[in-house]
């Protein structure tokens, strides 16, 4: 009877913190319109768009988190580059925001860039604890369904309660060009960017595949998990070591490292410091 109940009580423990974590962290999942009211947890609802954008109309109680507000040029003199995580944890602990709130993100993939998969990318690279969600047809979904809207300056979003949000970076998932050129075989390159961009210039042995191909033009969200297959198989991406996504500073790559991840395919990067920092590394 001791030896059964002992092999019973992690089985149970599993699944008791399963049931109450629900979304484990690190995932994102799609969520609809219509869920984000019901859910036990009122979420922080964060849009990606650029803050005029934000400012015509945004879902109630939303704030603006563009990756504009959010990025500056180092002191290499490399534009774009994503606060670092201490700094990124006080700007969302300044909206509320804790390790374990749970967040949806919205937006326009073609407004913001795809800032969504941005956003899904740093939460994932500071260690946020909280699941994450991507609302299913964004804004543009949102509006076309005519729920509730609100218009507010730019410069003016609601005071939310300041808390603490306490950062855990996991250096796993964070990649830089100095790893690429120290490990040139271990790597697969896929640049994000357009067509005249990746002609200009691009890193050696990358192959191209523009962001927007990633995504789903009638959800606003990363095409599928069987699309997504289909595109890097016509590409000829291997799997069987981890892909590395680029653009020039991490943003549209972003977005396909997030339907990378949402795919479930094995491991992936997005080179945040992008094609900005391998120039300025060959310089």
């Amino acid at each position: 009877m001791q030896k059964r109940l002992a092999t019973l009580i992690p089985i149970l423990m599993l699944v008791v913190s399963v049931c109450v974590v629900g979304v484990p962290a690190g995932a994102v999942e799609r969520i609809t319109p219509g869920s984000v009211d019901t859910m036990e947890e009122k979420p922080v609802i964060l849009d990606a768009r650029p803050k005029k954008a934000w400012a015509k109309g945004h879902i109630p109680g939303s704030f603006s988190f563009n990756w504009e507000e959010y990025t500056k040029t180092d002191d290499q003199k490399i534009p774009y580059r994503t606060f670092p995580p201490k700094e990124m944890a006080e700007a969302l602990g300044a909206l509320g925001i804790q390790a374990t709130s749970p967040i949806v993100i919205t937006g326009d993939a073609d407004k913001s860039w795809g800032g969504e998969g941005w956003i899904a990318w740093f939460l994932e690279w500071i260690g946020h604890q909280g699941p994450v969600y991507l609302l299913d047809g964004g804004m543009p979904g949102w509006i076309d369904k005519n729920l509730p809207l609100k218009e507010q300056p730019e410069g003016l979003q609601d005071a939310p309660l300041m808390t603490l949000y306490t950062p855990t970076p996991d250096p796993a998932v964070f990649i830089t060009a100095e790893d690429l050129l120290n490990n040139p075989d271990t790597y697969t390159l896929v640049d994000t960017r357009s067509f005249p961009e990746w002609l200009t210039g691009h890193i050696p042995g990358a192959v191209h595949i523009s962001w927007k191909k990633m995504v789903d033009k009638n959800s606003r969200t990363p095409i599928s998990p069987g699309a997504m297959n289909a595109l890097l198989a016509k590409k000829k991406i291997p799997l069987d070591k981890p892909v590395v996504y680029y653009c020039t500073g991490g943003v549209r790559s972003g977005w396909a490292w997030l339907a990378h991840t949402m795919a479930g395919l094995p491991t992936a990067f997005n080179l945040e410091g992008g094609y900005e920092e391998w120039n300025a590394m060959e310089k």
